[in-house]
């Protein structure tokens, strides 16, 4: 490394929270305010349909083709439900503006318990925490309602930056925006393609977190992979000394 660690970019999404219930459990729950009743395994199979095809048609959020993070996610509730058989145009999209606003609710998120420790740590090694997610534009306020946002000095997200990983150009903002060499900078995320492959391409020190350890016989080198996010800092305090 040439010059000592500046900055760590963190994922988000099954790095530092998840989602608390599947989507089928969280879409069936909105149908029943709606008075329908649909089971969870079948509205799990067509939200899998749904985002494929909107990912495929309209990616990231749609931002090319005039859409946005809120439009993009209401169209994959419509198409879930209709997919669910569900017709009437007016309640396919009160489900869907019900189900973007409850996702932005604490109650639906579950901060993992290795994250507040791990990202204490890391400011108080002075550097400096950011955020490069494949996210929408709500992520600033479920990081808030998480008891998340104040750890870090910006957010990068993938609605945001008009691209998203593995695109490296995601990373080339999140670098102008603290300011800091990319061999000056560590990321941590737990996808092996958009986050360790990805950041480690610009010569970003990417770490990838492997929670299930499935990574154990691949040829990513042990000191590039950690199981919790409480070995990160010893392996970042290496790069301080």
């Amino acid at each position: 490394m040439r010059g000592p660690l500046q900055c760590v970019l963190w994922d988000v999404k099954d790095t530092l929270l998840k989602v608390r219930m599947s989507v089928g459990q969280q879409y069936c729950m909105e149908a029943r305010r709606a008075g329908l009743d649909l089971k969870t395994s079948e509205v799990d199979v067509a939200f899998r349909q749904a985002y494929q095809h909107c990912s495929r048609r309209y990616p990231n959020y749609g931002i090319t083709q005039g859409m946005d993070g809120q439009s993009w996610w209401m169209k994959v509730v419509r198409d879930t439900f209709s997919r669910c058989k569900v017709q009437d145009p007016t309640l396919l999209n009160t489900m869907a503006l019900n189900l973007y606003n409850d996702f932005c609710n604490p109650e639906n998120w579950e901060v993992f318990p290795d994250c507040q420790k791990a990202l204490e740590s890391c400011s108080s090694l002075g550097l400096t925490l950011g955020v490069v997610s494949n996210f929408d534009r709500r992520l600033e306020g479920i990081l808030q309602a998480c008891g998340l946002l104040t750890h870090f000095s910006f957010l990068v997200t993938s609605e945001e930056a008009g691209v998203a990983k593995p695109d490296p150009a995601i990373f080339e903002q999140a670098l102008q925006r603290c300011g800091v060499a990319a061999s000056n900078t560590a990321h941590i995320g737990d996808h092996y393609l958009m986050d360790y492959l990805s950041s480690r391409s610009l010569g970003i020190h990417g770490y990838l977190l492997d929670r299930q350890n499935k990574y154990t016989n691949s040829d990513i080198p042990s000191e590039h992979r950690i199981g919790s996010l409480d070995e990160l800092p010893m392996r970042l305090q290496h790069f301080m000394d």
